[in-house]
């Protein structure tokens, strides 16, 4: 890589501790890691201790673009990650969280590819980025204010080109499940508004008028007119729905994208307008419903999202801890009189309200709550531990695309830190595709043909969807993790990419060489499909080491995986599943098979140049990804082979 085109040129640290504000030039890191996750993940290794904790002043956090953020509207390039330790997972360890809206093509536009915030403040403080300077600024009259307050009174001072990240009251008490909150209602999970309140860090706050700069502009044009051609589709094609009434919402786009998704925002009947999208809205919509009946409850689930962004409280993390909160009520362990929490109301505004904020404010009950539901588990004692066995994954969140039902998503959740959204989309979405098609839905066009040419196309095998054998989901993970860590180095949209499949074509398949032909016209140096994902493998390979020095042995699934057949799922109800040759096989009630499990697991260690029966990396495939310094501090760890 030679210049800077796609990049800013520099990556911010600021010190809260000692008030030192300077920068690190981002090609030092870029060469090998591209941007977002991969820089992220490289940073972590180098400045991050094993035995720090996620509050202690030495975590990193950090904020980061891609060399794609930001460069032009059809590339969709918008997302940007947050890493560091997190507090949400079991044990602490390295996490990342990723989020999309205009913050973050808005710091490139600062001069800015990323931002490393480490140190504490003793006084609650936000960071101001203007235009290439940065400085720190008192925060204490934001301090136990709303995210949308916060948002609100910054953008008045500042102006309205201000682009603001917050958290609410429960990253400020370092609640475990705290989020960030950006603008368009960007959230970033993983506990990492926890990690800012413990920084005494309220905001980050940026403005910018910079360009960034390609290598080459035509090129890129003509590669943009070609993918919103492949991405255009008919209404009817889509696999996604909503639940809202469609004259009170309107689609969404985030700054910098004209490709758009499923992104709504709506409009309640006060006026009041926020993010509408799938699970964010979904957490609440079942107990609500039920609740206040047929009749009543449909804004409910929105205003339950917006409260949970005003507080800065992840919905997911909060679902699963009202599944366990449901479950000990019926079971007589915690009452309303007890904790003075509603239970007996379940499904209402008045519980939600109540149970937010005293876990936001860590008030009573809701300091045991704080912590997570694992650990809330471990406080309240009385077997309530037995009755969170079959529903909740590594970070506290739920189960989406369940392993028993892909079986490749098994291995993508055994060897993350948190559940890969990214990643599990890639593989389902392809296969809804094919059920609405087998259920005859009106614009579906993934035939088993075409279902069974896009898998040999993008992951090497027709195996990969044929869910009645084990065999080629080794090969299919890997594959999947080595573009996916691409594109959150990159910063590419999960709903844009990859092109899987193209509704307007003759044989439907999608063109997975596109990421390295952007990715070569921003940068100016040509970079093919397969080397692109050997800097994904490489990356892949940087946060492994991280793992394997923070949590030994971790690359394991619950054990209800294995025990417990599949219940219903709601994308898919018949449980129907593509099996040989396409042929149409039922996964519903199924179970992984811990065997045969094992046995992929294994063949996933040797595809990826791993000892088969430790999992541990091996020196040679290091060495070979050039991460020779990585592989010499796991030899003095007894890590490597």
């Amino acid at each position: 890589m030679t210049g800077e085109f796609g990049y800013a040129g520099n990556i911010l640290r600021v010190n809260l501790s000692s008030r030192k504000i300077s920068s690190v030039p981002t090609l030092e890191y870029a060469k090998r890691f591209l941007g977002g996750r991969g820089i992220a993940a490289r940073i972590y290794w180098d400045e991050v201790a094993p035995e720090i904790k996620a509050f202690d002043p030495e975590n990193r956090l950090m904020f980061m673009t891609g060399p794609l953020a930001g460069v032009s509207p059809g590339v969709a390039g918008i997302r940007w990650l947050v890493c560091g330790k997190s507090p949400a997972t079991k044990p602490e360890q390295f996490s990342y969280s990723n989020l999309g809206g205009s913050w973050g093509t808005e710091l490139k536009r600062a001069g800015f590819d990323g931002v490393i915030v480490t140190g504490a403040s003793e006084t609650p403080v936000y960071i101001s980025v203007n235009n290439g300077k940065a400085e720190i600024k008192d925060a204490s009259a934001l301090w136990g204010k709303s995210t949308r307050e916060t948002m609100g009174t910054l953008k008045e001072q500042l102006g309205c080109p201000t682009k603001v990240v917050t958290i609410g009251p429960a990253g400020e008490n370092k609640v475990a499940m705290a989020t960030l909150l950006a603008d368009n209602d960007a959230s970033g999970s993983g506990g990492f508004g926890a990690v800012m309140g413990s920084k005494k860090l309220k905001a980050i706050v940026v403005r910018g008028s910079g360009k960034v700069e390609t290598a080459f502009p035509d090129r890129l044009a003509e590669l943009n007119k070609e993918i919103r051609g492949l991405k255009k589709t008919s209404p009817a094609a889509s696999v996604w729905g909503g639940g809202a009434t469609p004259d009170k919402k309107r689609r969404d786009m985030c700054r910098g994208c004209s490709l758009g998704c499923g992104r709504f925002v709506y409009e309640d009947s006060d006026g009041r307008e926020g993010k509408f999208i799938c699970g964010q809205v979904g957490f609440y919509q079942g107990r609500a419903q039920k609740y206040y009946g047929d009749k009543d409850w449909k804004e409910v689930p929105f205003h339950a999202a917006m409260m949970a962004n005003d507080y800065g409280v992840d919905v997911f993390a909060l679902g699963t801890l009202m599944m366990w909160l449901s479950r000990c009520h019926k079971g007589g362990i915690l009452t309303d009189e007890g904790t003075g929490i509603p239970f007996s109301k379940m499904g209402s505004i008045e519980f939600l309200e109540t149970l937010i904020r005293k876990m936001s404010h860590r008030e009573g009950f809701g300091d045991v709550l704080a912590d997570g539901t694992l650990r809330a588990a471990e406080k309240v004692g009385k077997q309530s531990d037995k009755l969170i066995t079959d529903y909740i994954s590594k970070d506290e969140q739920g189960v989406a695309y369940d392993p028993r039902y892909y079986i490749t998503t098994g291995l993508l959740y055994a060897m993350e830190p948190r559940m890969p959204i990214q990643q599990l989309h890639e593989i389902s979405r392809l296969i809804l595709g094919w059920v609405l098609w087998v259920n005859k839905a009106k614009g579906a066009f993934i035939s088993t043909d075409v279902l069974r040419a896009t898998a040999k196309r993008f992951w090497g095998t027709e195996l990969a969807v044929d869910l009645s054998t084990y065999e080629g989901k080794a090969q299919t993970a890997a594959r999947i993790q080595d573009r996916r860590y691409v594109h959150e180095s990159l910063s590419l949209c999960d709903w844009a990419w990859p092109i899987l499949t193209v509704e307007f074509s003759e044989d439907h398949v999608g063109d997975p060489s596109l990421e390295s032909k952007v990715f070569s016209a921003v940068v100016g140096k040509e970079i093919s499909e397969e080397e692109l994902y050997h800097i994904g493998e490489r990356i892949v390979n940087q946060q492994r080491a991280i793992l394997a020095r923070e949590a030994k042995g971790s690359d394991t699934l619950p054990e209800f995986h294995f025990t417990m057949p599949l219940r219903n799922d709601m994308t898919n109800p018949r449980g129907i599943a593509p099996g040989e040759n396409g042929e149409i096989i039922n996964r519903k009630n199924a179970t992984l098979d811990k065997t045969k499990f094992e046995e992929m697991k294994k063949e996933f260690y040797g595809l990826r140049g791993w000892d088969q029966e430790s999992g541990l990396q091996t020196k040679a495939k290091l060495e070979a990804l050039d991460l020779k310094d990585v592989a010499e501090a796991l030899e003095r760890q007894g890590l490597v082979v």
